[in-house]
Parts: C-alpha cells; structure tokens; sequence
C-alpha cells in the first residue's frame, strides 16, 4: 500500500485530504473564492459542493498512487488554509513536475507559504525523486515572484498566452528549481 505524505512544519501539516476534510475545503475555497479567483481556472459548476470534492479526493489519490501528482492541503489549526499542487509529473527523460499553490488572503504575509514550499519541495525532491519544478505566475504577481526567488527558483523567460485564466489568455513568468541531488539510480526508461 502506497503510504501518502504527512509533512509537518513548525506551524503547518500538509496533507493528502481525506473526505473527513471536504467541510473545511469548502469553508477555505468559499472565504477565498475572490483572492484566488484571478491566478484560478475557471471552476466546475458543481466546485462547491460534497459530490465534486468527494470525487477530486478520491481522484487526487488515484494520481498519487499512480505517480501522476502530488495534491496537498494545508492546515493549521485542524482547518485548511491553502494548498501546494505539484502536478503533470512527467518520468522518462524528464523526471519534472508543475507547481501551483495557494493560500487563504487572510494568512498572506506570515511566512507560511515559504515554510509549507520548502517542506513540500524537499519531500518532492527527496521522496519523488523529481529533478526539476516549474512554477510559473502572472506577470503583475509580484508577491509569488517573490516567494519563487526566495525558494531559489530561477526566472526562464515569459510565456505569452500561457493559461485561459477569468476568460482571457494570459502571459506568464515561467521559472524552475532544478533537485541538484537527483540520481539516476533505479530508473527504468520505458
């Protein structure tokens, strides 16, 4: 059986969620819905409700079990305050993954995204064996090009069109942290 990640912080757990949590993930995503809603997708109609998030959870754990992403929320005080998706994993040649996160507007400016990020990167880094992470945002995103460059990810270029976001294309900041631990030992290249 496949042992899903339970990392703790100094402040912070993050987690896999489990069908226990989907009250709280709704609480986060409904206070949220306006901060998140300019870096988001657009949603699915029925986001909001137990079905959907009954059928993501077990979704995000089929893709955990089959090496595909790894979906964690974040919790401070038994309540989800944001989440670090590291997805479109990507074995063969490439060994790489696409970060996204997030975190409630009332939490910004505590450090704690930086605390969750350096937790999640080293387990990706460490337990994935991932070699390298792409993050990529907004061009008037100031505070998570912040957080990139603290965490040590390196600007590549723009992406112009780069993701359907509020019914537009928009340009964004492509950046990556590349694992410099990374072994080759006990690939298989199909």
């Amino acid at each position: 059986m496949t042992k899903f990640p339970e990392l703790k912080t100094q402040r912070l757990l993050l987690r896999l969620a489990k069908t226990d949590d989907i009250g709280s993930i709704l609480s986060f995503y409904q206070k949220n819905e306006d901060h998140l809603a300019s870096t988001s997708p657009l949603l699915a109609s029925d986001f909001y409700t137990d079905l959907y998030w009954q059928k993501r959870i077990k979704d995000d754990l089929t893709e955990f079990e089959q090496d595909r992403s790894v979906r964690l929320f974040l919790f401070a005080d038994n309540a989800v305050i944001g989440f670090i998706n590291f997805s479109g994993i990507l074995r063969g040649a490439a060994h790489f993954c696409y970060l996204g996160y997030g975190i409630a507007l009332d939490k910004q400016g505590q450090g704690l995204m930086k605390e969750a990020l350096v937790k999640a990167i080293e387990y990706m880094f460490n337990k994935h064996n991932i070699h390298r992470i792409m993050a990529n945002y907004l061009l008037d995103n100031a505070r998570s090009g912040k957080l990139l460059e603290k965490l040590g990810f390196t600007k590549e270029g723009i992406a112009k069109d780069y993701l359907y976001l509020q019914g537009m294309w928009q340009d964004h900041v492509l950046t990556s942290l590349t694992n410099h631990a990374w072994t080759s030992k006990g690939i298989i290249y199909e």
